[in-house]
């Protein structure tokens, strides 16, 4: 039986508006493809992400950098507290079977390096630019097809 898709959205706990739309419409699309959404389960990116998951249907998980489950926005399912702080980008990128970074900081930068590091697929939606090996996508539907494109390489682990 094929294993369910763990689809990872990367961004950060603050966004403006589009970006906001942005990270809804992606967890929409993930949502409506029949895989989990997995993130950081904070606000920003991860918060819309969610949000939009959830509205249409779809099963949310968050790795939180702290010990309170309380700390999850309120469209993430399934909270899961590591209490390692940022440490946790690693735990989400060996999670997911590809991502899509979309705005975000240094923490988003951390989390893209870790995908490149450990050879899931990763691509950049209104985010990090100019990094050998990380596919640039234009619009929300770019970024979709390559996430389950490429991420089809892990239905069967």
């Amino acid at each position: 039986m094929p294993k369910t898709r763990l689809i990872a959205v990367l961004g950060g706990r603050t966004c403006d508006a589009i970006t906001y739309q942005i990270a809804y419409e992606v967890g929409k699309g993930i949502a409506e493809r029949q895989a989990v959404l997995i993130c950081g389960g904070r606000g920003g990116v991860m918060e819309a992400a969610c949000k939009g998951a959830s509205e249409a249907g779809g099963l949310t998980i968050g790795i939180l950098p702290g010990s309170d489950k309380e700390e999850a926005n309120p469209w993430v399912r399934v909270a899961i507290p590591t209490g390692i702080g940022v440490a946790r980008n690693a735990i989400l990128v060996r999670a997911c079977d590809a991502a899509i970074a979309i705005g975000g900081n240094y923490g988003t930068l951390s989390e893209i390096a870790y995908c490149l590091q450990f050879g899931i697929p990763i691509c950049s939606l209104n985010s990090w630019q100019n990094i050998p090996g990380l596919v640039i996508c234009d619009d929300t539907q770019q970024a979709l097809n390559f996430a389950f494109n490429k991420g089809a390489r892990s239905v069967e682990k």
